[in-house]
């Protein structure tokens, strides 16, 4: 096959995959119950099943019929209600072997449930497993009782393989749990040296508000003549005070700096702090580097904004280039920024293929630990930057292809606190 033809096929393989990738657990273990049940049934696999007792005899009819289905059905909700659908597998199985139904396929429902249980039941596992123990122990005494010739040996062999499916299951848990706090903590270590990067440059932003009240204060005292004692001593006191004020500020940074260092964060070198004028260079340095068109697109009368404001929209931008350079090569990105009264609005989008397996509409891509510790942290870096300054930012999908970054930031910063990102939120706050 050549390379043009596999192309496409494997892009539509893949975006299949990811399509179902992205269907409920019930839709997806529906459909499993449904070709389990159609397999039963099937003349090919009918025949095949996980027999115990050697004792089938009789056809299925209508009464086998029912418990085949019993083995089957509940299939569709292994992921939703794991114990459940294990227990009316397992009775269904018990009451198939006990009635010497022929073998069927659907008597393999049992390792699928097993399999699940293990995997997704949560709290009181040990007592389900403890239950299935006993519950098999009867099954087998019952069909000794009726005549199995199952040797000893036979029926341990047959518990064994029951365990390894409960096993199974238990590993996969095991590995998703792992691999779920590993997740979680790179994304709190990833959040905290962002934290930190951002008050480090902050601290330069609010230090220049302070060294001011200090000049003007010591400015006022000694140019007006005639000032009262009590006057030039308040003006004194108020420089002193935004002096130590920025002693401290200047000792926070320290600390800041060494919990970075301990982090493995790199600290930002001493140069002035980038804002709003530098988008244009930004842009151009941009493009140079990846030959693709970037456009600056500026709408509104320009106003200057407060310099967290700006330093904010600068990194969102920087990330959000550096974004599309790396998942979208050769993409055209436009970056507007729309300035109003009351807020400055950001909007970056890029014409590539877009996030794998995205939704089409916009707005259901959600700040979650998975997607914000995936691949890298620059959606996380982005979302301290705006809750920094009291914004809000929405990424996603952008309709008709592309990715897109929103971002609405406030004229006045609001004093916002740096709020971890919870599951229960479904969705980031989308910008008008």
């Amino acid at each position: 096959m050549s390379e043009s033809v596999r192309s496409p096929l494997t892009g539509s393989v893949r975006t299949l995959a990811a399509w179902w990738r992205s269907r409920s657990d019930l839709l997806q273990d529906s459909v499993l119950a449904a070709a389990f049940m159609a397999a039963a049934f099937a003349p090919p696999l009918a025949a095949n099943g996980l027999t115990l007792g050697e004792l089938a005899q009789h056809p299925l009819g209508v009464p086998g019929s029912v418990l085949a289905v019993a083995q089957t059905l509940p299939l569709a909700v292994r992921r939703r209600w794991p114990a459940l659908s294990l227990a009316v597998v397992a009775v269904a199985y018990a009451i198939f072997q006990i009635a010497g139904y022929i073998s069927t396929f659907a008597t393999v429902g049992l390792i699928v449930a097993l399999y699940s249980a293990g995997a997704h039941v949560g709290p009181r596992r040990r007592a389900l497993a403890w239950a299935m123990t006993a519950g098999y122990a009867a099954l087998a005494i019952t069909l000794a009782l009726l005549g199995s010739p199952e040797r000893p040996i036979d029926w341990f062999t047959f518990y064994l393989l029951l365990v390894a499916c409960w096993g199974a299951g238990s590993w996969v848990r095991a590995r998703a749990s792992a691999e779920a706090r590993r997740r979680r903590q790179s994304m709190e270590l990833a959040m905290a040296s962002e934290r930190a990067r951002i008050a480090r440059e902050l601290h330069d932003v609010v230090a220049h508000h302070i060294s001011m009240i200090a000049v003007q204060a010591e400015t006022a005292r000694l140019a007006t003549p005639g000032m009262p004692a009590a006057g030039a001593q308040r003006l004194s006191e108020i420089g002193d005070t935004a002096r130590a004020g920025l002693t401290e500020m200047r000792r926070l940074l320290g600390v800041l700096r060494e919990d970075a260092e301990d982090a493995g964060a790199i600290v930002a070198d001493r140069h002035p702090l980038p804002g709003l004028p530098q988008l244009t260079e930004l842009v151009d340095a941009a493009r140079d580097a990846s030959g693709a068109g970037i456009r600056l697109i500026v709408s509104g009368p320009v106003t200057e904004f407060d310099p967290g404001v700006g330093l904010a929209a600068y990194r969102i931008v920087q990330e959000a280039l550096t974004n599309a350079r790396r998942h979208a090569p050769g993409a055209a990105v436009d970056v507007e920024l729309r300035y109003a009264d009351d807020a400055l609005r950001l909007r970056v989008r890029d014409n590539g293929p877009g996030p794998e397996g995205a939704p089409e509409t916009p707005g259901t891509e959600s700040y979650t630990p998975a997607n914000l510790a995936g691949g890298g942290h620059g959606l996380l870096g982005m979302r301290e930057r705006t809750l920094a300054v009291g914004g809000t930012l929405w990424t996603g999908p952008a309709p008709g292809g592309g990715f897109v970054v929103e971002a609405v930031l406030p004229a006045k910063p609001e004093v916002a606190g740096l709020r971890e990102p919870s599951a229960q939120s479904s969705r980031a706050e989308a910008a008008p």
